[in-house]
């Protein structure tokens, strides 16, 4: 499939069925892709949880990967990717909501056991919050330029989103009107660069004033202080993450990550120090993109152990 310009459409990079868990009347989207001979019930999953401003389009190649010998799932938040993108009366876009859907998904799809989870930017808090409410649930943990615990004291956010962090007119403006922080994540998160089909469908569902709500909803919940609404959910999983470290865990980073550097690197190796490590100096935020073919190897290898 190309576009009217000749380029490839973002569509053809994503040929998978999708699928919706009703949440309180709002539509959850989801992929549950398996193309092997056995009953998908029967094979292990791998959950892949995103982050903002992401969505399972992030996924998409380690998926193909994966699919002939798993069962890949991998959700759009409410408000992100394909999911519905309600305003605020309708739902709260805060840390313990993402918890609550991802919680009710895995409920819904019956994964009680034998789960590889995969996690990327503010999706390593939702989805091991979700961990750790049933921890027999996980048997493997993929990590990737993410965080499951507090900032560090005397940590401050990049003057991007510093700036983002704050609730004002002027953010929503520069969010949710020019679309600077889905725009500005596609064109700069990688550091080899990325081919323009990919950067479109990054930001494909993003494509509205409207649409663009949970991207801005995102970097304000972001808990700084413990004043914040979702610091006590964040507290929580933080001091509850030692839960998990028994589990086997491979940690894939890219160093040229401005937001999630080598000090969130640092402190996993410190939270899970047998974990299987591979940090690359030309790769950034966007290390499944940068490192695609060796990831998707070292990801399937570790998923079959």
């Amino acid at each position: 499939m190309s576009s009217q310009n000749g380029h490839p459409d973002w569509r053809a990079l994503y040929p998978f069925e999708s699928r919706f868990l009703d949440r309180n009347g709002l539509q959850y989207h989801y992929l549950d892709e398996y193309t092997g001979p056995a009953d998908r019930n029967d094979v292990p999953a791998v959950v892949m949880v995103h982050g903002n401003p992401t969505w399972s389009f992030y996924f998409r190649e380690l998926i193909k990967a994966l699919r002939p010998t798993h069962r890949c799932i991998a959700p759009d938040h409410i408000g992100c990717g394909l999911s519905d993108k309600p305003p605020v009366e309708k739902y709260d876009y805060r840390l313990r909501s993402r918890i609550d859907d991802l919680d009710a998904l895995l409920d819904h799809l019956m994964l009680d056991r034998g789960i590889t989870l995969v996690v990327h930017d503010w999706g390593g808090m939702i989805g091991m919050g979700a961990a750790l409410r049933r921890p027999e649930r996980i048997e493997r943990l993929v990590i990737t330029n993410t965080a499951a615990f507090l900032p560090a004291d005397g940590f401050k956010l990049p003057w991007m989103l510093t700036f983002l962090h704050q609730e004002s007119a002027l953010t929503r403006f520069a969010v949710q009107r020019l679309n600077l922080f889905a725009r500005g994540a596609a064109w700069t998160a990688s550091a080899q660069g990325l081919p323009r089909a990919v950067k479109r469908g990054l930001a494909a569902p993003y494509n509205s004033y409207e649409n663009r709500l949970a991207t801005r909803l995102f970097v304000e919940d972001i808990p700084m202080s413990p004043d914040h609404p979702s610091y006590s959910t964040a507290r929580w999983v933080d001091e509850n993450l030692h839960r998990l470290a028994d589990r086997p865990a491979l940690i894939l980073w890219g160093l040229r990550d401005y937001v999630f550097d080598a000090r969130f690197l640092e402190e996993w190796t410190r939270r899970f120090p047998t974990a299987e490590i591979h940090a690359w100096e030309d790769a950034g935020h966007f290390a499944l993109e940068n490192q695609g073919q060796l990831s998707n190897r070292l990801i399937t290898d570790f998923s079959i152990r």
